[in-house]
């Protein structure tokens, strides 16, 4: 059954008070998923970009350290708290980023602003993240890429199952589903995708606007 708009927003809000309150511990909270490997994937990720980009989710600021030189960032997050830090660990780099308060369920943004968009570990908690993701598809160039990290409900039906039953519990304490699939929301959001690396529950994701006809 799909969400009312009442419910979309009411779940967003849920979403942002919980990372407002975990700031303070997130880094040490999400450790030991860095060491497990998602360190080195964002760092290849986000080390794809070039251009004006677009972070969404951009929490507190752990992918800034691996942009390349001369790029313009802008990230984004519904969470004041993680912004702060984020703002913190930005004064300590070489190249600016700006950061701003904002969903990217409603980007504050022109039409083609960017020449692409990054997102890593962010549409597990989104209130609706095929709308988020038409907004990336609204915001970046057609020529543009965006870029997505992101663990998703396993393929295994006995794992899905349990994916599934984790995320009472995931959603209500640390604000993010265990059971998205993501790889089919971008797809629904009428992105066009051009590569996917699959690794266990872990998706890398290269996708485009879809050009008009």
């Amino acid at each position: 059954m799909e969400h009312e708009p009442e419910d979309m927003a009411t779940e967003q809000s849920d979403v942002t008070r919980r990372y407002n309150r975990m700031a303070r511990i997130y880094d040490v909270y999400d450790a030991p998923m860095e060491m497990m490997g998602t360190k080195a994937r964002r760092e290849r990720l986000v080390g794809n970009t070039s251009g004006a980009v677009l972070e969404v989710g951009v929490g507190t600021g752990k992918n800034l350290p691996y942009y390349p030189e001369n790029v313009e960032v802008t990230g984004i997050d519904v969470s004041s708290e993680m912004l702060a830090r984020a703002r913190g660990r930005a004064g300590s780099l070489r190249s600016e980023a700006e950061l701003i308060e904002a969903d990217v369920q409603n980007l504050p943004f022109d039409d083609e602003t960017f020449d692409a968009a990054v997102g890593t570990c962010v549409f597990c908690s989104v209130a609706d993240p095929v709308r988020g993701l038409r907004e990336l598809g609204r915001v970046v160039r057609p020529d543009g890429r965006i870029l997505l990290l992101e663990h998703v409900r396993p393929r295994n039906r006995i794992l899905g199952r349990l994916a599934d039953a984790a995320t009472v519990f995931t959603r209500r304490v640390f604000g993010f589903r265990a059971n998205r699939r993501t790889e089919e929301n971008v797809a629904a959001a009428g992105l066009e995708i051009l590569e996917v690396n699959r690794n266990g529950i872990w998706r890398e994701i290269v996708a485009r606007p879809r050009p008009s006809a």
